[in-house]
């Protein structure tokens, strides 16, 4: 299952995967490209659909900080940053485009060594579930999964 995105002016691949819960070894690989510099914006590139949107995005105002925008939604500031892609510590930039986790969902960003078992175990839920909630899992360390709380 997949979309067609067009990329935005000042756009990375980067920024793309994050949006739609893959990586951008990926989105290379699906699109043929070989080089960051072949990204331009208006280009279209094929992404994978996911079945809901767990996320919200937030354009990032001057004076923002990770730790009160993780206040003001109610989010780990850890969390938040690892979502993406950054370090707690890291600066953030006007208009820049952060994701924001939806509330009644888990989230669980995988790291090096996770397999299906151990991450439907940290969910607990089945694996078929699972793959439901998740239709593109790779588990390559860095990739947002999530469960839907009931």
């Amino acid at each position: 299952m997949y979309d067609k995105y067009s990329i935005k002016s000042g756009e990375t691949l980067n920024q793309v995967a994050k949006r739609f819960n893959t990586n951008v070894d990926v989105l290379k690989s699906i699109n043929n490209i070989y080089y960051d510099e072949q990204v331009r914006a208006g280009m279209d590139v094929i992404v994978p659909k996911g079945p809901e949107n767990y996320f919200n995005y937030y354009v990032v105002e001057k004076g923002d900080t990770l730790y009160e925008i993780g206040r003001r939604y109610n989010i780990n500031p850890e969390l938040l940053a690892s979502m993406n892609g950054m370090d707690l510590d890291d600066y953030i930039y006007p208009n820049q485009e952060i994701l924001i986790p939806k509330s009644g969902f888990s989230y669980y960003i995988t790291k090096e060594g996770d397999t299906l078992d151990t991450v439907s175990d940290t969910f607990a839920m089945t694996k078929e579930k699972l793959l439901e909630n998740n239709p593109t899992i790779y588990l390559l360390a860095g990739q947002i999964l999530v469960k839907k709380n009931k």
